[in-house]
C-alpha cells in the first residue's frame, strides 16, 4: 500500500506563489507516473498536473504556464505561480503504474489528507 503526505499548502493572496511537496512511500518505481489534484468543495476531484521518468509532463489547461510538476524519487513537487482564487481546494497526489494518460483517472485505492491551498485577498 502506498503512502503519501502531502505539504506546502497555505493561504496566499492573488498573484502569489506556493510550493507544495509530496512524499510517496511503500512500493514505487522510477517508471510509475506520479500527478497532483485538486478538488475544491461541491466539485469534483480533478487532475492539475502528472510526471512520468522526470521528464513526461501534462497540465490542466487552467494551470498551464502557471504550474510546474517534478519529481524527485518518490516525491513529487508542485510550484504554483500567478495563483488565482479559483485555484483554492484541497491539493492530493497520488501514484500509479502507468502511462502519464492513465492519471486521467481520478480513482485510486486511496488518497492522503491532502493540503489545503487558499488564494484570498
Amino acid at each position: 500500500q502506498v503512502q503519501l503526505v502531502e505539504s506546502g499548502g497555505g493561504l496566499v493572496q492573488p498573484g502569489g506563489s506556493l510550493r507544495l511537496s509530496c512524499a510517496a512511500s511503500g512500493t514505487i518505481f522510477s517508471f510509475y507516473a506520479m500527478g497532483w489534484y485538486r478538488q475544491a468543495p461541491g466539485k469534483q476531484r480533478e487532475l492539475v498536473a502528472a510526471i512520468v521518468s522526470g521528464s513526461s509532463t501534462m497540465y490542466a489547461d487552467s494551470v498551464k504556464g502557471r504550474f510546474t510538476i517534478s519529481r524527485d524519487k518518490n516525491t513529487v513537487y508542485l510550484q504554483m505561480n500567478s495563483l488565482k482564487p479559483e485555484d483554492t481546494a484541497v491539493y492530493y497526489c497520488n501514484v500509479r503504474p502507468g502511462t502519464i494518460e492513465t492519471m486521467k483517472r481520478v480513482t485510486f485505492p486511496s488518497w492522503g489528507q491532502g493540503t489545503q491551498v487558499t488564494v484570498s485577498s
